[in-house]
């Protein structure tokens, strides 16, 4: 998966903007004002920071090297993804469809209505 295609695929979820906190080189990706997915798009090499169950993320890290603890972030939540090949992109699109999931789950009542989520 290139830069393009992991933007496409954060942006391509209802309701998700892009927005540059940090500094203009780490795209931010929410959902309701809460964070699902981070990325220096161009850094290289690539990789993408997302939210995921506890449990899971410990099992992704020990299946595949390229998953490691989030970076910079909350280790028992989030895993970063190094984009080099070895994960398959319908799997990186699966992690970045959970950790939306993740993010909707916790926002309001309404701001899931608004989402078409309720």
């Amino acid at each position: 998966m290139d830069a393009d295609a992991l933007k496409a695929a954060c942006l391509a979820l209802t309701g998700a903007v892009e927005t540059f906190p940090f500094n203009l080189e780490t795209s931010v990706f929410k959902v309701g004002g809460k964070v699902f997915a981070l990325s220096a798009l161009d850094a290289d090499p690539l990789s993408v920071s997302l939210k995921c169950e506890p449990e899971l993320a410990e099992r992704l890290r020990a299946q595949h090297p390229a998953i490691t603890a989030g970076y910079h972030l909350n280790k028992r939540h989030w895993n970063t993804v190094l984009l080099d090949g070895s994960v398959a992109d319908a799997m990186v699109r699966d992690m970045i469809e959970d950790s939306y999931d993740l993010v909707v789950s916790s926002l309001t009542r309404e701001q899931r209505r608004t989402l078409g989520q309720v």
